[in-house]
């Protein structure tokens, strides 16, 4: 076989690369390690700046998330039972962010692309890049018994970070950055209606939380818990009574429960490779960057990788402009360290972490009321909120 991409990853990265390249005639095939039914069962967050919603509606999967999506142009929150609104509409010359699960973009990508008639092969194993380094790179994957080779111009490694395509390039050329915070956040997905019409971030001296919703009866919510907790020590009854000890009275008291659908804990992190390509290989999403998750971040940092490479390939093939690709990393990285930067910023802002002196507990009481009751300090979090710019390719 062959193709102009070859993109390894099924998730919201790949396929909504895979649709933005086919749309500007940019033919690809999609590889991906387990079955579609797999992928639609990760249940991931879902706050989409208006950038990633853009980005979904150029690929023609946008009509779904602009009825059912939830348009925010606000968000809440709380510091030991003081609730603070984040104007983000008016704070930031009218930008908003929309929920929209993970799950239903993917579908909603899936579907696209299955009438676009690209080759997506699920339960491709044993998926390797070859000569990444060279003018001729393939990729060799085994499915149903058989073994394929796929010739194409570039590669794109969107398979997370336990995939083949970061542990394909040479580790001497590339340096990684991590940081790992203690504990993790333990979530709970229930069929119910959302305690607030807004999302609500919490900062409690028990801990951090966080009240989302996927729709007006569907609800997900989220608990800081310790590094050695786990899932099968948290009933469901458990979870309620300490999320609505971490709330404000006036939300915990009609706070509505029921069983969870899935709960999970989800370690938090930090982590950047660099650079994030290797000759004709290209990082997207987790398989380069994750952050912790507070700063609603991690799928729309992917995106920005999606909108410079989808922009570098187009210019390549319409244009002839090859030169470009030598300028993916350095302008992805620009915008990875920004949502990095955010993401670190409010979790220390928001979590409850051990070992501060209480020099340090005076700092962060301090700059949490600067950044809450100040009109500066409100718009520097919904700036970031609501996202950075694309860079744009020239």
């Amino acid at each position: 076989m062959k193709t102009k991409v070859v993109i390894i990853g099924a998730g919201p990265s790949g396929l909504l690369l895979g649709q933005l390249l086919h749309k500007q005639g940019i033919d690809n095939i999609i590889l991906e390690r387990v079955s579609a039914d797999y992928v639609l069962g990760r249940i991931r967050a879902g706050v989409l700046e208006e950038g990633f919603a853009s980005l979904l509606r150029e690929a023609g999967a946008g009509e779904r998330m602009d009825i059912d999506g939830e348009v925010h142009d606000g968000v809440e929150i709380a510091v030991d039972g003081k609730r603070v609104r984040i104007d983000l509409a008016s704070l930031t010359g009218g930008k908003k962010v929309i929920v929209y699960g993970q799950t239903e973009l993917t579908r909603d990508l899936m579907d696209a692309r299955t009438l676009s008639n690209q080759i997506t092969s699920y339960e491709a194993v044993n998926v390797e890049p070859h000569d990444i380094a060279g003018d001729l790179p393939f990729v060799s994957y085994e499915k149903d018994g058989q073994k394929f080779k796929i010739q194409c111009d570039y590669i794109a490694g969107c398979d997370g970070f336990h995939g083949v395509s970061r542990k394909s390039i040479p580790s001497d050329h590339i340096k990684e950055y991590e940081r790992v915070y203690p504990g993790g956040w333990l979530g709970v997905l229930s069929a119910t209606p959302p305690v607030n019409p807004e999302l609500v971030y919490a900062h409690h001296e028990r801990g951090f939380a966080l009240c989302s919703l996927r729709s007006q009866s569907l609800s997900r919510y989220y608990i800081q818990v310790g590094p050695k907790e786990k899932v099968e020590d948290w009933s469901d009854d458990r979870f309620w009574q300490e999320l609505k000890r971490r709330l404000p009275d006036e939300l915990a008291d009609k706070l509505i429960t029921g069983p969870s659908i899935e709960k999970s804990i989800a370690p938090m992190r930090s982590y950047v490779v660099e650079p994030m390509q290797y000759g004709r290989l290209f990082l997207l999403g987790d398989a380069a960057h994750i952050v912790p998750p507070t700063g609603a971040k991690g799928l729309n940092t992917a995106a920005g990788d999606v909108h410079t490479l989808y922009s570098i390939l187009t210019k390549v093939y319409a244009e002839g402009r090859s030169e470009l690709t030598e300028k993916y990393s350095q302008t992805c990285l620009r915008r990875v360290w920004d949502g990095e930067r955010f993401s670190w910023w409010m979790s220390n802002l928001l979590h409850k972490f051990e070992g501060k002196s209480a020099f340090e507990e005076k700092m962060h009481k301090s700059e949490l009321d600067y950044y809450l009751r100040t009109e500066t300090g409100q718009k520097i979090i919904a700036d970031q909120y609501v996202g950075l710019p694309y860079d744009e390719i020239k």
